[in-house]
């Protein structure tokens, strides 16, 4: 019968990692704590250390960012000016 395949929360691997980075204990008994392939646990040290400046690059805002805001936000009233027209001709005619 095969196993099923597990699956880990981001919370759960980047704990896992950050123990892995600490070198406290060695793959093989974090392997063995976890219940982890050793091989699994060296992917997500690789990846997380792969990911680590993507938390300090500065977010980048499209230029049109204003516009289409404004764009939004001028459908959003139009919308609830449409909402409360009919709402108000739904009560008129008693539905």
């Amino acid at each position: 019968m095969k196993a099923k395949r597990q699956k880990h929360s981001g919370a759960f691997k980047a704990k896992v990692a950050i123990e892995a980075l600490q070198e406290r204990e060695t793959i093989a008994e974090l392997s063995k704590k976890y219940g982890i392939h050793p091989n699994q646990i060296t992917r997500w040290k690789k990846e997380f250390l792969e990911r680590a400046p993507q938390l300090f690059e500065k977010a980048q805002v499209p230029e049109d960012h204003d516009k289409e805001m404004e764009k939004m936000f001028a459908k959003i009233g139009q919308l609830e000016m449409e909402r409360d027209y009919l709402k108000k001709n739904l009560k008129k005619l008693g539905l």
